[in-house]
């Protein structure tokens, strides 16, 4: 029997997806129990529906309180998040509102006086309007906080705290992310109630397609370059990722120099900015996406053919995070990683840790090709 049969007759009649996530699996039941959870489960594993079904069944839409609370570290996946619950309460009296920064908070004030059943929002926003007494946190009895590692990180966990601490007596609390870190699991549980954890593993999801991890030599200068003439490969959609967001500024103004099809996201970028440049990239105008981690975080972009690390990851944690993006839902992918001299020790370390085997690849007349400087010689 389907987890679905334990949601209200609405929501099973809107469910239209052939089987349910493990992830799901899981989540549901314990969440309509009440439980706190501390949920790990890889990007593209069907997360979001796993904490907004639950909600949707758990509040009254027709009670003028907000109860629900759903806390994003980016305006993207606040946004997403929105507009997976406008779709799935469609016809129903519940109502969501985004709070996110560089939307005008005037108006989001306006919105908060009629009580919106569910908040999604960016903790620096729902701060500012928490401390104003604008959203009132004692009535919130569900916090779900989404990529938990950044949000319970040394940036935010303080604030994100106090929106646990703040909200009504008994409340639940449930988190999520890709990867979770022992420290991010002992902060998170000391602010929960016997937490439940749940931990999926990528062998666990359906359809995962098979991922190729490869990297090509270059010199830091020339990897701008090597985007430019990645942009023009047929067929190829890749979220590129830099360590900082200068780099990305300074690549956006070399490439749009060159006319390339890219687009960048980064934190400096106003609201319809960066409303353009995913739509560009959605669209197909623009193949590839450059973009720092932040910047990224929970995009789902469907059919993904790279993903390119334009700098090494620092971390295990930020490699898989990153890599995850590609490969979904039975699709095959590439991870490609432009590696400099420098990086070549951090790289390795990386690639055995996780067990991954690297192709080394080269550039060959308009391709990217299995090899190296030597066989593409003999090649020619």
């Amino acid at each position: 029997m389907s987890v679905i049969s334990l949601l209200n007759e609405t929501l099973q009649s809107k469910w239209k997806f052939e089987t349910t996530m493990k992830v799901q699996d899981e989540m549901i039941p314990a969440m309509l129990k009440g439980k706190d959870i501390v949920a790990e489960s890889p990007t593209g594993s069907g997360k979001t529906l796993a904490y907004v079904l639950p909600i949707l069944n758990k509040v009254n839409g027709s009670k003028k309180q907000t109860q629900a609370l759903i806390v994003a570290p980016s305006q993207e996946l606040a946004m997403q998040i929105v507009e997976v619950i406008r779709e799935w309460i469609t016809g129903t009296d519940i109502t969501v509102q985004q709070l996110i920064g560089g939307a005008n908070s005037a108006r989001q004030i306006e919105k908060l006086k009629k009580k919106p059943t569910i908040v999604v929002g960016t903790p620096g926003r729902l701060n500012e309007l928490a401390r104003a007494n604008k959203l009132k946190l004692k009535e919130i009895e569900t916090i779900v906080l989404d990529e938990c590692d950044q949000l319970l990180s040394r940036d935010y966990r303080v604030v994100v705290k106090s929106f646990i601490e703040g909200s009504a007596f008994g409340r639940q609390v449930v988190v999520v992310s890709a990867t979770i870190t022992d420290e991010i699991k002992l902060v998170a549980s000391r602010m929960m109630f016997e937490p439940i954890t749940i931990n999926i593993k990528p062998e666990d999801m359906v359809k995962v397609g098979k991922v190729v991890h490869s990297f090509i030599k270059v010199d830091e200068r020339d990897k701008t370059e090597m985007l430019r003439k990645l942009a023009n490969v047929e067929g190829l959609r890749g979220l590129a990722f830099s360590n900082n967001v200068d780099q990305v500024i300074m690549k956006e103004s070399k490439l749009k120099y060159h006319d390339a099809k890219v687009v960048t996201l980064h934190a400096d970028m106003k609201k319809d900015e960066r409303k353009r440049a995913l739509d560009a990239f959605r669209k197909g105008d623009a193949r590839i996406l450059i973009a720092t981690d932040l910047a990224a975080r929970g995009l789902d972009i469907e059919g993904l053919t790279h993903v390119i690390h334009v700098d090494v990851p620092h971390t295990i944690e930020q490699y898989t995070h990153r890599s995850g993006r590609t490969g979904r839902a039975g699709a095959d992918g590439e991870v490609l990683t432009l590696l400099t001299y420098k990086d070549e020790k951090t790289y390795k370390k990386l690639t055995r840790e996780l067990d991954v085997k690297a192709i080394q690849k080269v550039w060959n007349k308009g391709e990217i090709v299995e090899g190296n400087s030597k066989t593409v010689t003999k090649r020619g």
